[in-house]
């Protein structure tokens, strides 16, 4: 009998969250283990249907890097990166990316959603030119081919899908005004979606618990960063490498109106129910307000 009111008790610390964000708009960044690990990939799945038949309504934006070095592999095309972790793309690498992206990885996620009891359906940046970009260079002036940067999101054929019960999946393959193709960031990608949807959360599923204070220590993790702690953190090393495109996409978000930005571990199971639906929650909140009392890191 315990374990029957102790699932009961669940439910009703869910019943707060779910009336709190039922209509509200949940942008995933869906990417790491939680792609790769058949468990995982069940467990996501489930939770983003989970959502959609909660009221909420959530997108989709994925990377696919795994599958991308896959094939440039068994092309025999190099993989070249900058510095920075940037993927040189010159044109036969970006029609790799593009078949990948918005092709194999793209439809395997809506497939997968559609396995769950959702309905997906999968799209890139060229449909509806809802992704523009423009040409972009490394920190340094390489010429990175073509790595583009999002110039405007049209969100209009978001709205339609989720107002008929859809979930979008986005491939960040965005266009021009030429119709060219521009690979971005995935990351900076799923941040200018939910500014542009002026969605409720924006949630990144990574293969880390949050942000740690040591990348070493599991136990060093950051539960809340407040948005002034930003730059700071930089200069320590702290926030640095893939953590860098994830934290500025919550800046860019939550000065765009989105109301709470989260990074959590995409490695454990169910992990987007516990962040949304429990007070407790887990993985680290990136905030722009700061509560009366609460200081920062």
């Amino acid at each position: 009998m315990q374990k029957f009111i102790e699932k009961a008790a669940v439910l009703i610390e869910a019943l707060p969250y779910i009336r709190q964000f039922f209509g509200k708009t949940v942008v995933i960044k869906y990417g790491g283990a939680a792609m790769l690990d058949p468990v995982l990939r069940a467990c996501t799945a489930q939770d983003i249907v989970l959502m959609r038949y909660v009221g909420m309504n959530p997108i989709v934006v994925h990377g696919g890097g795994p599958a991308i070095n896959a094939m440039l592999k068994k092309l025999s095309i190099t993989s070249k990166f900058t510095a920075q972790g940037l993927r040189i793309t010159d044109g036969a690498t970006m029609e790799v990316v593009e078949m990948m992206l918005a092709g194999s990885v793209n439809k395997d996620i809506v497939n997968l959603l559609n396995n769950a009891g959702g309905e997906a359906v999968g799209l890139c940046g060229k449909d509806g030119r809802f992704l523009c970009a423009r040409k972009v260079t490394s920190e340094d002036g390489e010429d990175i081919g073509q790595v583009g940067e999002i110039t405007s999101v049209n969100p209009k054929v978001l709205h339609v899908l989720c107002q008929s019960g859809i979930i979008p999946v986005i491939a960040p393959i965005a266009t021009d005004a030429d119709g060219g193709s521009w690979n971005v960031n995935a990351d900076t990608a799923a941040g200018d979606v939910a500014s542009a949807v002026k969605a409720e959360k924006l949630v990144f599923l990574t293969d880390t618990p949050g942000l740690l204070r040591d990348v070493n220590d599991t136990e060093s993790l950051i539960h809340r960063v407040h948005s002034h702690d930003i730059e700071r953190l930089k200069k320590q090393g702290i926030i640095a490498g893939g953590m860098v495109p994830k934290i500025d996409a919550c800046l860019k978000a939550l000065a765009a109106g989105v109301g709470r930005t989260h990074i959590i571990d995409g490695r454990v199971p169910h992990s987007m129910l516990l962040e949304v639906f429990t007070d407790k929650g887990l993985g680290t909140l990136v905030s722009q307000d700061v509560p009366e009392g609460v200081e920062g890191v």
